[in-house]
This record gives structure tokens, sequence and C-alpha cells, in this order.
């Protein structure tokens, strides 16, 4: 045999001597164990299905959920510390909508004879009050609850000689159209002849001399305005009820064929 050949066959020997104990290296490699941590968890109240704004909610809106312990917000119902939260809160008005999985906290239902579903959504300071609308004053009943608007007077001077227009409020909320008070999906536009507007105190008495003086007119205002200041409220009752008053002590002069008018102290 040839030098050359008995070379050849040592050197595949060798690499196949070399294979064989890198392969029985790793089978006999002892197995990786890795490590986890245990994280404690804590059972939540949570929403099994999504919730409206005013649905009555019932045991079957309801579930436990396992949640990170260190994630459990202070406002979070647990089953450790309540374990009848289901049965207790059955029966109860959402105040805000709820997402499915969204945990439930005691400030967004609100139980029977804690005030109704508008007394809950209203913002504490603030007063709920209704003025008639009609499709030509409220934007061809496009206007939804929770939009924005500006209040518009339009009152007729003495005599039917014209009219003139004011601006009440800026920037108000409308909690309510009908009884309407969320937006439906899908829904174009709210059915009925009242709008249901959320004003200061102070604004509430205005509108409700404003509608004895005149028509109301609600102007929709863009969702990007809704996040400013409302701005100068425009008169108030004192000015309303002079503005009227002072109307009212007027005469029509007819001179020359031209009518004008005369205030009567």
């Amino acid at each position: 045999m040839r030098r050359s050949q008995v070379l050849g066959i040592a050197v595949a020997l060798g690499a196949g001597l070399a294979a064989f104990l890198g392969m029985r290296g790793l089978l006999n490699k002892p197995a990786t164990v890795t490590k986890t941590e245990s994280v404690e968890l804590a059972q939540v109240l949570v929403a099994r299905t999504a919730v409206s704004l005013g649905q009555i909610v019932n045991e079957g809106n309801f579930r436990w959920q396992d949640w990170p312990k260190e994630a459990v917000g202070a406002s979070f119902i647990t089953r450790a510390s309540r374990p009848d939260a289901i049965s207790a809160l059955t029966g109860a008005v959402a105040r805000a909508p709820l997402l499915a999985g969204e945990p439930i906290t005691d400030e967004k239902l609100i139980k029977p004879g804690g005030g109704g579903v508008l007394a809950a959504i209203l913002t504490p300071g603030m007063r709920a009050v209704s003025t008639k609308i009609s499709e030509q004053t409220a934007a061809g009943k496009l206007i939804l609850p929770n939009d924005h608007v500006d209040v518009i007077l339009i009152r007729r001077t003495q005599g039917g000689e014209g009219h003139v227009s004011e601006v009440l409020f800026r920037n108000v909320r409308v909690l309510a159209i009908g009884q309407t008070i969320e937006a439906r999906e899908g829904k174009k536009g709210s059915e009925g002849n009242v709008a249901t507007l959320e004003l200061t105190p102070a604004q509430a008495e205005q509108l409700a001399l404003a509608n004895t003086v005149g028509e109301i007119t609600l102007v929709l205002r863009s969702i990007a305005d809704a996040a400013e200041t409302p701005s100068d409220p425009g008169p108030d009752a004192t000015q309303l009820a002079a503005s009227k008053s002072k109307e009212r002590d007027t005469i029509s002069v007819l001179r020359y064929g031209v009518k004008s008018r005369a205030y009567v102290n």
C-alpha cells in the first residue's frame, strides 16, 4: 500500500474519531435549567363584557381575573377584600362606559338610590338644564351627547320689526338629546326635541330666562375645540331682563313714511 493512501486513511480515521467524541460530548452535556421567578397574583373584578353608559349591570357582566399583585390599583376591587362584590354590584348603573377586561371600580358604577344616571355623569358643581330644540336649531339633529356647542339666543324686536341674536354661552357640553345620554355607534343623529346642557348655576338661570325671551339655537363646535376653556358666557340674567324690558317699553313712530322706534320711560 502506498504511503499516501496510508496517510489518507489515518486522516479520515482521525476526523471520524474527533467527530464521534464531539457528538458524545454534546449528548452527555447536562441540560440547562432556566430559573423563573414566581409572580404573586391577586384576583381582581373586571368586566366580562363591554358595558355602555347607563346600562344596568348583572352578575353576567363581571368575572374574577388573575392580576399581578404589584399592578393592583388602590381603587380595584379584589376577591380577598370583597368576595361578595359581584352580587353586591348587581343592579348598579354604569356611570361610564366599560371595556371587556377592564377593572371595575366603585367610581364607575352607581347603586340604585344614589341618584339618577344623569346626576351621576354630571360634573360636580354643574347643573343640567334642558331647552327646546328643533332640526333647524340643532344642526339638523346631528348633535349628539357629549358634543360641545355654542348657545345662541334669537329674539324678535318689539313690534316684530326684526330679530337680533346674542351668544349666551360658548363651548358647553351636551348631556343628552331627548332621552339619549350616549351616542350609539353607527347612529347618525339623535331623536328628541329637547337638549340637556351642562351649565354653571349662573348660566342655568340665564338659559331659563332666555327661553322666555326668544328661541335657542345650538351651534356645533369642532371636537378639537372641546378642550378649550369656555369664553365669556354672554349677557347675564339682569342684562337679559333689562333688554326685554327695554324693548317692551318702545313704540313705533311713522314719520314721512319711515318707521322708527322711540323709547318710553
